[in-house]
């Protein structure tokens, strides 16, 4: 028994952080949230900026529908269940953050429109 309680310290004392991310109730649905966010907003901006160093203007127009391969990503994580919590909380980041994003938009449109 005391050596259970010896080999749990010294482990605790090894690895200090590792707790946070196995057992915190709320580590999954926090980075898989942001992680939706950075999908929608920084993984197109980053192809974009890859394709236009990589081809010429009409040439990254054409292949930037290739972007939405990156979707398999998510949808594969689903499939796991060790990743689905993650993946379902990425998916409401990603929609969420596609809804602001288009309302913003729609609202910045209206009013140089009406102006």
């Amino acid at each position: 028994m005391e050596t259970d309680q010896a080999q749990e310290t010294e482990e605790s004392r090894e690895r200090p952080f590792e707790w946070w991310h196995h057992s915190h109730p709320t580590f999954a649905g926090i980075t898989g949230f942001f992680a939706g966010m950075l999908f929608v907003t920084a993984l197109p901006g980053a192809f974009v900026g890859v394709l236009r160093l990589a081809f010429g203007y009409e040439t990254a127009e054409r292949l930037f529908p290739l972007v939405l391969i990156a979707l398999a990503l998510p949808i594969t994580m689903l499939v796991k269940r060790k990743t689905r919590r993650f993946a379902q909380f990425m998916f409401v980041g990603m929609l969420v953050t596609a809804l602001v994003v288009l309302g913003v938009a729609s609202l910045v449109l209206y009013f140089m429109v009406d102006a």
